[in-house]
């Protein structure tokens, strides 16, 4: 069975299984040649894009071994495993983990352990399978004698080396680097560097790297549901102590709990405030915790803080401000609210600089720093309670320009006007939006209206007399 795709225009294979290579095919060949050479060929449709997903999710299922992974298109992963290898008994312990893994999920795989992540790449693809692994600092002894397409270089490159009669990497390795730079340029000798060591390579992990995480692996997975609270508080103890000794707090923790079966389940928590609490973590995680599956068992389990920031111990007197005693009392309810219903259900409002009643505040999260209103607002009185959108009303006798209605019905109902302010006429902010020649409905006149029972009202005319449009009034809000 082949893969085929389009590729430069024509129908290529684009990978092979084990049988279909040994009797000739492989991959950049055209499907002609490839049918040509085996008619009884069985072809299936390539998917890049699903390719690439399941090589992300792969990724994300190696988070087991290592927090630092990167994707390297299209077949390959590359994991940082500094500091990670004790836990699994060394890095051959960890390499035939994780291949035995692989194979249980039908995966087959290569992998190359060395001290830079392009030498790593070259062991894995041109080295005698299924590991090898080269001791920090002996990249060049341990890649010499594999092909220089292991330096990662295009094919045209590859093909130039070879004609030249360059077809290891220690053969290239040997020679006068101002002779490789002129015949190659700075591609060659950067791949060169980037597998010996003599330059550090950027990738970009699929998470970002957090020392904030604590780790438990173990040997008999877990299975039932009621053990999951005691492995909860034993990796937010520890994770907490940590943070403590360091005077930090955090905002954003995340569990991990990654089943043989290769799953994974992620649940997470926030808090207001930043927080390194045990027993505020482990109820805040306790209804997630249910919702978990533990399959076959749980082999690995991953805490991790995110959001870190300072928290340093206080002592409570009588001289706290009353915004600090406030916010110590709200934080645990706002956590459990925003938790359980979401945590973009829970917020606050504070000012913003607009002269448009609808954006003059905005949401943000609880306890987080106000801002000052605009001057201009500040001196102008408000509707305490505006509707999320404006609600027409049929006005009646009302003199333009400046007059406001001597009665409106609103909702079937008709109210008589007593006392009246304005206008105060508010534009629309142009910035935010072209200007169009009809800006008359964009220009509002608004009034401070009361009716013959007290009840007040905060209405507004759209429409300029003998504009191009006719004069509507509208009913945005009330007064306390």
């Amino acid at each position: 069975m082949v893969l085929a795709g389009l590729q430069d225009g024509a129908r290529r294979v684009t990978a092979v299984d084990e049988l279909a290579a040994r009797e000739g095919a492989f991959a950049g060949q055209s499907l002609a040649d490839a049918l040509t050479l085996l008619p009884g060929l069985k072809i299936v449709d390539a998917d890049p894009e699903e390719d690439e997903a399941a090589l992300t999710r792969l990724a994300d299922w190696c988070a087991r071994f290592s927090p630092s992974v990167a994707v390297d298109p299209s077949d390959g992963l590359l994991i940082d495993i500094t500091g990670c290898a004790h836990l699994w008994g060394g890095e051959p312990a960890m390499a035939d983990a994780l291949l035995q893994r692989l194979a249980a999920q039908d995966i087959p795989a290569r992998i190359g352990i060395a001290g830079t992540f392009g030498a790593a790449w070259a062991l894995a693809r041109y080295a005698p399978p299924p590991v090898t692994l080269a001791r920090s600092g002996d990249e060049l002894t341990c890649l010499a004698a594999l092909t220089v397409a292991g330096l990662r270089l295009d094919e045209s490159q590859v093909r130039q080396l070879r004609r030249l009669g360059l077809k290891t990497i220690g053969q290239a390795a040997a020679l006068p680097r101002v002779a490789l730079r002129k015949r190659f340029g700075d591609s060659l000798l950067r791949q060169l560097a980037f597998a010996l060591g003599e330059r550090n390579e950027a990738l970009r992990f699929r998470q970002p790297v957090s020392p904030w995480r604590d780790y438990r692996v173990f040997a008999d997975p877990i299975g039932k549901p009621e053990d999951m609270p005691a492995l909860l508080h034993t990796l937010a103890e520890a994770l907490c102590s940590r943070l403590e000794r360091a005077g930090l707090g955090a905002r954003w923790f995340e569990l991990a709990l990654h089943r043989v079966d290769g799953d994974i389940a992620k649940r997470s928590v926030g808090t207001a405030l930043p927080a390194r609490d045990v027993k505020r973590l482990t109820d805040l995680f306790a209804p997630k915790l249910e919702t978990v599956d533990p399959g076959f068992g749980i082999e690995v389990a991953i805490l991790t803080a995110e959001t870190v920031q300072a928290l340093l111990p206080s002592q409570t007197s009588l001289v706290d401000s009353e915004e600090e005693a406030r916010q110590a009392d709200l934080a645990p309810l706002i956590d459990r609210l925003r938790n359980r219903f979401g945590m973009d259900r829970v917020w606050q409002v504070t000012p913003y600089p607009s002269h448009v009643p609808e954006r003059a505040v905005a949401r943000v999260a609880p306890f987080s720093p106000t801002a000052n209103a605009d001057p201009f607002i500040a001196r102008h009185r408000r509707s305490v309670r505006l509707f999320r959108w404006a609600e027409p009303i049929v006005p009646s006798h009302a003199l333009l320009p400046d007059y406001p209605p001597r009665s409106f019905t609103w909702r079937g109902k008709t109210h008589g006007v007593r006392r009246a302010e304005g206008p105060e006429r508010i534009a629309a902010e142009w910035w935010r939006r072209p200007w169009a020649e009809n800006a008359d409905d964009r220009i509002r006149d608004y009034y401070q209206i009361e009716d013959q029972d007290g009840a007040r009202f905060w209405i507004f005319r759209t429409g300029l007399q003998d504009g191009p449009r006719e004069v509507q009034w509208w009913l945005h809000g009330f007064f306390a």
